[in-house]
């Protein structure tokens, strides 16, 4: 693959877009210990972030399906990299500013999303594909993994705003390098509506029956183990443990279960992807379980490694089905359908999880996160075409 450098554009831009996105908060989380803003403050820039992106992932996918996907690149990083400059001169000056930045920064994300996933599957031939992904995914969590040391060693001989430019700069790089496709836009005049086109997308995702219940699942997992590791585990590491060692454990270990991974599955091509995929998903439930039951510091950090390992099984295969299943012209529709929903979740799940604590108790929640996260992936092996993520229809 790294041969192959339109590949290698590609898994560049894609890396620089990655690290931008994950920096942000970071950066911001660091202004926060400067005074430059307080926590009320950073709370309204990353929901306005967040609103951003949910708004443009539609958005982003219909535009990359009517128009050459690279372009939509292009433009979306181009808004991100001059949108964050306003939200570092916002710092420490006007929320308001900063929050409006943010909006545009979260769109520029949303919107390449999608369109980075159907370029792939145009820049890349379909057996190789599974390694591309593996290579993209592998990537992007060398970056969470190397990234928060790095840049706080950056923090000590720069300023937050000036690291703040430097995601602006990762921006201009992701906008700048991924190579055009070998797709042709349709016409002008095959051209409907926003909501018709994406509806497109939808009935396309419909057709897929591994789909529908694979998004399901994805979308269960995340909004309850997910919501699991950004909650309960801070506390219990606290309150069991005694101090956060434990949730910086468990957090590495889960990158380093993600890069690990995202390696095998490099190499590996399962019989029934669709099966270990979401085997590799149900792995998720043992980082509740650990948390729920009274285990062992070590037990904790390797349940959050195996959940690690897990979930890029899971990704590496559901990404690569997804390219050689649905219709090219609708991709960046489905695809942006995809990170709608297990995006989109996310919050409303780190929203309720800690009221559903405070009412029903730790041990209540976790167990029906843990149910949830090994129930749902085994529901959605049953779907017609699980097996193999790939349904045969008549016709087809």
């Amino acid at each position: 693959m790294l041969r192959d450098s339109s590949f290698v554009r590609l898994w560049a831009g894609t890396t620089a877009s990655g690290l931008a996105t994950w920096a942000l908060p970071f950066i911001l989380g660091l202004a926060v210990l400067d005074t430059d803003l307080d926590a009320t403050g950073l709370g309204i820039v990353l929901a306005a972030r967040t609103v951003g992106f949910l708004v443009a992932v539609p958005l982003g996918g219909v535009l990359a399906d009517r128009h050459s996907r690279r372009a939509v690149v292009f433009w979306s990083g181009t808004a991100a990299a001059l949108a964050t400059p306003l939200v570092a001169a916002g710092l420490g000056r006007s929320v308001a500013v900063m929050a409006g930045a943010a909006v545009v920064v979260g769109a520029g994300q949303g919107a390449c999303r999608p369109a980075f996933q159907a370029l792939t599957a145009e820049v890349v031939a379909v057996d190789r594909r599974q390694s591309a992904n593996a290579a993209i995914t592998f990537a992007v969590r060398v970056t969470t993994l190397v990234a928060p040391a790095a840049t706080a060693l950056l923090a000590v001989v720069t300023t937050v705003p000036a690291l703040l430019l430097g995601t602006a700069a990762l921006w201009v790089i992701a906008a700048a390098l991924p190579p055009g496709g070998t797709r042709r836009p349709p016409s002008v005049a095959g051209r409907h509506r926003f909501v018709t086109e994406f509806l497109d997308g939808v009935r396309e995702a419909r057709r897929h029956p591994w789909f529908l219940a694979g998004l399901a699942a994805l979308a269960a997992v995340i909004a309850t183990g997910y919501s699991a590791t950004g909650v309960a585990l801070p506390l219990i590491s606290q309150q069991r443990y005694g101090s956060v060692a434990v949730l910086a454990a468990a957090i590495t270990a889960y990158t380093l279960g993600a890069l690990g991974g995202a390696l095998l599955i490099s190499r590996w091509q399962p019989r029934k992807p669709g099966f270990t995929a979401l085997a590799g998903l149900a792995c998720y439930g043992f980082a509740p379980l650990s948390l729920l039951l009274p285990a062992h510091a070590y037990a904790v950090v390797a349940a959050y490694a195996l959940a690690g390992l897990g979930i890029e099984l899971f990704n590496v295969p559901w990404f690569t089905a997804t390219q050689r299943e649905m219709d090219p012209k609708a991709l960046a529709r489905v695809s942006s359908l995809d990170f709608l929903v297990s995006y989109g979740l996310a919050p409303v799940g780190l929203a309720l999880i800690a009221p559903a604590i405070t009412t029903a108790g730790a041990p209540v929640v976790l167990t029906v996160c843990a149910v949830v996260c090994l129930a749902a992936p085994a529901l959605a092996a049953f779907a017609p075409g699980a097996a193999h993520f790939a349904y045969a229809r008549a016709g087809r």
